[in-house]
């Protein structure tokens, strides 16, 4: 009885104690039927975690210093909610683990594991998010020979969309519309394979009512790049016409003499609970790694997607996703069958559910 007394009291002057501070529990439970079907290899049925957005749990707390000046944490923890597991390995906290100063008239300085921002501005455009069968991202891939996988290896623990080690600073709020972030990465002597890369980013937009317009660029040094670096380059804008807000996007990686330019259209139209999204992504790759050229080898992306809302908080979604290659590329739909011979097709549908807390 003491006992439980004991804990019960601990337990109430923890949540005090959050209380006081601002901390919060939030999250993500999202998970989707998939099909997808690749050319020559047949087809894979799955339940995806993350469909329509990450699925995860977020712990973030905040405290007024005074003076214009807080102090806060963000700590968020990717999981694939159709087994159970934690979506990055051995790392708990993979998607953000951040500790930062904030003042109101001189921005945020924020240290840790956080997102770079070239991803954060190619990312904003995808009318997908950046997840599901139709994601932009599965064109932008260590999978394939091109300065991506140049630079990070087949395996690597890459930084295309986070980087470990960094610090940054984020302008104010109320600047008349302008946004943006400088970010610096430490490689801390690892490498490639264990996510040493040195980063070195910038991101300045403008977003004021209906236009956003943004552009970004990022510098990775790790020991695959051998004394040269991975160049990438974002920019992109959208216009928001009340029926339809619509998008566009360019995002290059360049090393050495290979290359890679990305380019992406959106739409998505809100009618009542519904949202319909569309996009079409092109990966031109071109150059040479090695004494291998690249010029052909090139892929379509073209996804349709609808989603209900039944409330603020918990929506049903649909997705399809078309994948064409050319050459001796063979990206694919997330969650097919391996081992696609280049210049094949991939074809991806989804239905899922996905619920915010």
């Amino acid at each position: 009885m003491v006992k439980n007394c004991f804990i019960a009291t601990c337990m109430a002057a923890a949540a005090s104690a959050a209380c006081a501070q601002g901390v919060t529990l939030s999250g993500v439970a999202d998970a989707a039927a998939r099909h997808v079907r690749n050319e020559g290899r047949g087809s894979v049925s799955s339940l995806a975690s993350g469909a329509n957005a990450t699925s995860r749990i977020v712990v973030r707390g905040q405290e007024d210093l005074g003076g214009g000046l807080s102090a806060g944490f963000h700590l968020e923890h990717g999981l694939l909610l159709d087994s159970g597991a934690q979506a990055a390995g051995n790392r708990f906290w993979d998607r953000r683990s951040t500790v930062s100063l904030s003042s109101k008239s001189f921005g945020e300085l924020r240290a840790g594991r956080d997102y770079i921002p070239s991803y954060l501005n190619w990312g904003r455009f995808d009318p997908f998010a950046y997840v599901g069968a139709a994601s932009s991202s599965a064109l932008i891939s260590v999978t394939p020979v091109g300065p991506i996988r140049a630079a990070y290896g087949p395996g690597a623990d890459h930084a295309l969309t986070r980087a470990n080690n960094t610090v940054q600073w984020w302008l104010p709020a109320g600047w008349g519309g302008l946004e943006g972030q400088v970010l610096a990465g430490a490689g801390e002597g690892g490498t490639a394979a264990t996510g040493g890369h040195k980063v070195i980013g910038a991101r300045l937009g403008y977003a004021s009512g209906p236009l956003v317009v943004s552009a970004a660029t990022t510098r990775v040094e790790n020991d695959l790049t051998a004394g040269a670096h991975l160049s990438d380059h974002a920019l992109g804008g959208s216009w928001d016409f009340g029926v339809a807000r619509v998008s566009a996007a360019v995002r290059r990686f360049d090393i050495a003499d290979a290359r890679q330019t990305n380019l992406l259209l959106g739409v998505r139209v809100p009618i009542g609970p519904w949202e319909l999204k569309a996009s079409w992504n092109r990966a031109n790759l071109a150059g040479r790694v090695g004494a291998t050229s690249i010029d052909a080898n090139d892929a379509t992306l073209i996804g349709l997607g609808a989603v209900y809302s039944f409330s603020k908080r918990t929506a049903l979604y649909a997705t399809l996703a078309h994948i064409s290659n050319d050459g001796a590329a063979a990206f694919t739909v997330p969650g097919g069958p391996a081992g696609m011979a280049g210049g094949g097709t991939s074809r991806g549908a989804e239905i899922g559910l996905r619920h915010n807390f």
